[in-house]
């Protein structure tokens, strides 16, 4: 029977010992589902290259989004790379910045706040992943026949395995915005409980394949290009730094440069853990919350804070000022040194000493409690006092009213019989029942 116990036992602690590989490997699982990659990718995979790779990179900062569908609204006939010139000031995310050229793609993401985090979180946490999805939906729609060169754009095939389809413009300075419905351009959706996000704008006819709005005139506002075989974005470092002029520009000897997140223009928490551990140290700040954390600060942050020349300036300017308040520190302390100071200090000692000897007594407490009784006591009786003489006031209050009531009556009466004194006696009687009714006779 023990023997029995023992190798449960022992076949427990080897289930213990794979736990911490099994938890591992749940928190190495895909932050989304294919299901969800494709939901979220539908409405957009069929957009040109250059113009999908900046709502991926924009979609990274949802806060930036918002920001600028907001902007793009209250400035309706701003579009191309006049509105990006006109956004340099803000604080936005540069591939940001190039959207506000498309108010109709800001319109969309404005409306779909939810999907635009969603998007930006997987594009963060499995960008390959993202851009293979983007190509598995361009070939279903190839396949159903709503995929083909038009006037509007290029498709270019890769050859490959699996095959690349490339979306161009077929004009280099003119991007046509692509409109469908994607549960139909893509042949029957194959995820019932995943229906993706069809964004139609105003005024706009339903189509079974792609419909193309009002081109916009571009140069340099869309500078980004996806990479398919590496999986992530390229950016033109020539285009880039010639619509961002201010603070953004990247200092690169090549004609490209690998596009990378940047945490400081994030502000939204981060969904999969993968990119919280990536990307939040690198948050403006992060390098000096260490300093709260029980850590021990660098010299450079000692010597920035302990700099003993600026304690002592901003010593004596705090003793400036309490003198010129009448306050003299310096003075109170020389006062509590030596005798003086001892006398103060044995005064104050006493009398906490004392302070302790009458509550452990209960002498202070019994008199607190004598004097809260009489007090008590004391209230009842002048209670009971106030009544009474209250009721009396009240009662005189009532005579006297009587007697004020009876005073009026007389008058009354007085007034009638001097006024009818020149008719019959007997209409004294009738004087009667002109009291009886309230003074309701004639006068």
């Amino acid at each position: 029977m023990k023997k029995h116990y023992f190798h449960l036992f022992a076949l427990w602690l080897i289930v213990l010992g794979f736990l911490p590989v099994q938890a591992f490997s749940a928190e190495t699982k895909a932050t989304f589902s294919q299901a969800e990659l494709d939901q979220m990718a539908a409405p957009i995979a069929l957009y040109p290259d250059s113009l999908l790779s900046q709502i991926l990179m924009a979609s990274t900062y949802p806060a930036n989004i918002a920001e600028a569908v907001i902007w793009s609204k209250n400035n309706p006939k701003q579009q191309g790379d006049a509105a990006v010139e006109a956004v340099q000031n803000k604080s936005w995310d540069p591939s940001v910045m190039s959207l506000v050229a498309f108010p109709q793609v800001l319109e969309m993401m404005g409306k779909e706040p939810d999907w635009v985090q969603e998007l930006g979180d997987a594009f963060l946490s499995a960008p390959d992943t993202v851009m293979d999805t983007v190509q598995s939906l361009r070939r279903k729609a190839k396949e159903e026949g709503n995929l083909e060169t038009t006037k509007e754009q290029k498709i270019v095939i890769e050859q490959a395995s699996p095959e690349i389809i490339v979306i161009q413009p077929a004009t280099p300075s003119v991007v046509y915005v692509p409109v469908y419905n994607p549960t139909v351009v893509y042949g029957t959706w194959w995820w019932p409980s995943y229906t993706p996000y069809y964004y139609r704008p105003l005024g706009s006819a339903l189509a079974a394949g792609l419909a193309f709005g009002v081109g916009v005139a571009i140069t340099n506002s869309l500078w980004g290009r996806p990479n398919w075989r590496r999986g992530d974005v390229d950016i033109n470092v020539n285009r880039y730094n010639n619509i961002n002029v201010n603070n953004n520009r990247i200092n690169a000897s090549n004609k490209t440069a690998n596009w990378k997140h940047n945490s400081s223009n994030r502000r939204v928490p981060y969904k999969d853990k993968a990119s919280r551990g990536k990307y939040s140290n690198k948050l403006a700040g992060a390098d000096k919350r260490k300093d709260y954390r029980g850590r021990d600060r660098s010299n450079d942050t000692k010597k920035a804070l302990g700099n003993n020349n600026a304690r002592d300036a901003e010593r004596k300017r705090a003793q400036a000022s309490l003198k010129k308040h009448g306050a003299d520190p310096a003075a109170a302390r020389k006062n509590l040194s030596g005798a003086g100071g001892d006398k103060v200090r044995n005064q104050v000692s006493k009398v906490d000493h004392n302070r302790g000897s009458n509550f452990k007594s209960g002498g202070s407490g019994n008199r607190l409690a004598n004097n809260s009784s009489t007090r008590d006591r004391k209230k009842s009786s002048n209670f009971s006092q106030n009544s009474s003489k209250s009721s009396q006031n009240r009662s005189k209050s009532s005579h006297n009213r009587s007697s004020s009531l009876s005073g009026i009556r007389n008058q009354s009466k007085s007034s009638s019989n001097f006024n009818r004194g020149s008719h019959s006696r007997s209409s004294s009687s009738s004087g009667g029942r002109s009291r009886s009714s309230g003074g309701r006779g004639r006068r």
